[in-house]
């Protein structure tokens, strides 16, 4: 199980924690908070590197010479504040993800009953909520799904509650392999197998429908792993990337015979719709 860490910078100026935020992402770090020219960046202990963060720095005039704070996050600690600030999620009027101490609300078509911990995925994240929003407007029923970077296991289910058949749950981190099975059997998804493992962990055949919400580095490195396990017709939803990375996304995916079908943006983050 991974520990993680909070690293934190003082007086970041607001119109640099997008750009800051972006190349964080892509030397590990997975979530980020920011108050008051206090920015938090949180990423696993096994995954920190100091002398990587002072490079990120170094390109920003203003913060070459920032103090670092680093401080170990107590997994009790991260979850009570969690649940503290948590809220439900009302995804087009359809897909309510909740935790559990909320109350379910009735007339609404899919209830997604998630208990994060640790790993991503409670919607909140504009990549969550855009690939639940594309997933939903697709045909599930009896498909082959795979959830590769599950995190929570929140796209899983949400395919499970749509009527999919065999869908494959799949995220390298312990912790959220541990939470995306307790998750599946909160929501009495059977049909949900959850792995440990990376893209050389996806089972033989093909699948109709590929979920992956990661990063883009991990994307590039990954998307001719996802085609050469689809058919003729089957679809990929990838997310976890900016706006200015599209082009560099669609042309991995053309490498690997993919075409693009659609985009959506919210808050410069992407999702986007390929098919073989």
């Amino acid at each position: 199980m991974n520990n993680y860490l909070e690293v934190v910078l003082e007086n970041v100026p607001e119109d640099l924690s997008e750009t800051l935020t972006a190349l964080l992402l892509d030397i590990g770090y997975e979530s980020f908070s920011e108050e008051n020219g206090i920015f938090s960046a949180f990423i696993a202990e096994a995954d920190y590197d100091e002398s990587r963060l002072r490079a990120v720095l170094s390109s920003f005039d203003t913060l070459k010479d920032v103090p670092i704070r680093v401080s170990m996050l107590e997994n009790k600690n991260w979850n009570e504040a969690w649940e503290s600030n948590f809220e439900p999620v009302l995804i087009d009027g359809r897909c309510l993800v909740r935790a559990p101490f909320h109350l379910a609300t009735e007339g609404i078509e899919y209830d997604l009953c998630i208990m994060p911990k640790m790993s991503f995925g409670t919607a909140h994240h504009e990549t969550t909520s855009q690939v639940i929003s594309m997933l939903m407007n697709l045909d599930v029923k009896d498909k082959r799904v795979l959830d590769m970077g599950s995190g929570t296991g929140v796209l899983a289910i949400l395919a499970s509650k749509m009527g999919a058949g065999e869908i494959v749950a799949i995220d390298n981190d312990e912790w959220a392999y541990e939470n995306a099975k307790e998750n599946t059997e909160k929501n009495n998804t059977p049909n949900v197998s959850v792995i440990q493992g990376d893209s050389g962990s996806i089972p033989a055949g093909s699948f109709d429908i590929i979920l992956a919400n990661i990063n883009r580095n991990i994307l590039l490195e990954q998307i001719p792993s996802y085609s050469a396990s689809m058919n003729t017709g089957s679809i990929l939803l990838l997310s976890g990337f900016y706006e200015e990375d599209l082009d560099v996304i669609s042309n991995r995916a053309a490498e690997a015979g993919l075409h693009l079908l659609s985009t959506g943006t919210k808050n410069r983050w992407m999702v986007a719709k390929f098919e073989k």
